[in-house]
């Protein structure tokens, strides 16, 4: 039997609290890829968003990815709260006695315009995307095993740098914050063999457009659809393998041409 690509690995996956979105992806690839994972999910937020909670709860998500043979752990946690990046960290290394890669894809979703902002709605965007995200990162690299392979983070930004979005100034101001520290955690990272990129997951069908919107960006799309979260998962399964051991500081854009037009 051949080995499998991310064999004997840990990744920790941020942000899967619904079977239809991205993390979700993530956590299935790198387990069918062989890495045992720690999902991480923080359902009432999605509880306050249109699209909703997903139904089954990340229990749901778990039971799948066992049920497919997975090692699989789950905390549920508010990254708004400071101590809760290290507890997770703490978590994924009781599971598992190590963690090898972090793929940071939560995020808390805002629709503020300039006139309707509010400094809570700030503040609390910060947190959960921002801070967050960094202090994941330093749990992370505090307890990282540099003569193990494959050490790995992954951030997400979203299309701020590609285009204007207005109507969400708390999100892409948060987000905008990551895409511009992604190569700056990737020099001081380097000399321990951990490689640091930023996935731009594009426009993505993750449950939360209708049909009118789906049906219209899709007919101005370069690729005639929208991204998915599998389009994602593939590009961070990648990141995350041997392969990629030599990328690291980039941003890049899963989109099939959006970001180009």
């Amino acid at each position: 039997m051949s080995r499998k690509p991310l064999q004997d690995r840990v990744v920790l996956v941020t942000g899967a609290s619904r079977r239809i979105a991205i993390g979700a992806a993530v956590a299935r690839r790198v387990v069918a890829d062989g890495a045992a994972v720690l999902v991480h999910s923080w359902a009432p937020h999605d509880a306050e968003q249109p699209w909703g909670a997903d139904p089954g709860g990340p229990e749901a998500l778990v039971d799948e990815l066992r049920t497919a043979g997975g090692r699989v752990e789950h905390v549920c946690a508010d990254l708004a709260d400071p101590a809760a990046p290290a507890a997770l960290l703490t978590a994924a290394r009781d599971a598992f006695g190590h963690v090898d890669a972090l793929v940071a894809n939560h995020a808390r979703s805002s629709a503020q315009a300039l006139e309707d902002l509010t400094a809570a709605e700030l503040d609390l965007s910060h947190a959960v995307n921002t801070r967050a995200t960094l202090l994941l990162v330093q749990a992370f690299a505090a307890q990282h095993d540099d003569d193990r392979p494959g050490g790995r983070v992954l951030l997400f930004t979203s299309g701020q740098y590609h285009g204007a979005m207005p109507g969400e100034l708390p999100y892409i101001a948060s987000k905008a914050a990551l895409h511009g520290v992604t190569r700056s955690l990737a020099v001081h990272l380097a000399p321990r063999r951990i490689t640091v990129n930023c996935v731009d997951p594009g426009p993505n069908d993750t449950g939360y457009a209708d049909e009118e919107l789906r049906a219209g960006l899709a007919a101005v799309h370069p690729g005639g659809r929208w991204s998915t979260p599998a389009d994602t998962a593939r590009l961070v399964a990648w990141l995350l393998g041997d392969e990629a051991d030599w990328v690291t500081g980039q941003t890049i854009a899963s989109d099939g041409g959006w970001s180009a037009r």
